[in-house]
């Protein structure tokens, strides 16, 4: 039986015993109170067992809260490790694509000014076999005009 159930039945009891003339005092039946206060004693284990029990699933439930917010917790974490791994390694990647390029602007930059010497070289050197062609050429033509005048 219900623990409130008892405890109603002995303010019943009370409420329906005689009055003492001119007192505020009452005459009870001695008797049915032990009864209904065995009954409470009897009851209340259960009651306390209840009660425990709802305590004790009340905090198994807490701690399995708290194994799951932490499990999340960790989850979340190892996420955010990830991720920040993941950019260290895509900031990697771009400082190393860029240091390549940067090598690679720089060997162009070194082959385009030696193919350029080259270039100014050889045309150089084509200028001074020119000059020297054309030397020799004009010499050669003036030979030929001096043996026309000559013989002329």
């Amino acid at each position: 039986m219900d623990i409130m159930v008892l405890i109603d039945k002995l303010e019943d009891v009370i409420a329906t015993t005689r009055r003492v003339p001119l007192t505020s005092s009452v005459v009870v039946n001695e008797r049915k109170i032990y009864e209904i206060i065995d009954e409470i004693r009897a009851t209340l284990p259960d009651e306390l067992k209840q009660a425990r029990w709802i305590v004790k699933e009340r905090q198994e439930m807490l701690e399995e809260a708290k194994k799951e917010a932490k499990r999340a917790l960790d989850e979340a974490k190892e996420k955010a490790n990830a991720l920040a791994a993941e950019t260290e390694i895509v900031k990697l990647a771009e400082q190393q694509a860029a240091e390549i390029l940067d090598a690679a602007r720089a060997r162009e930059r070194e082959i385009r000014l030696g193919a350029e010497d080259y270039a100014d070289e050889m045309l150089a050197n084509l200028e001074v076999n020119l000059g020297k062609l054309l030397t020799a050429v004009q010499r050669g033509r003036d030979r030929l005009q001096g043996k026309i005048e000559s013989k002329g």
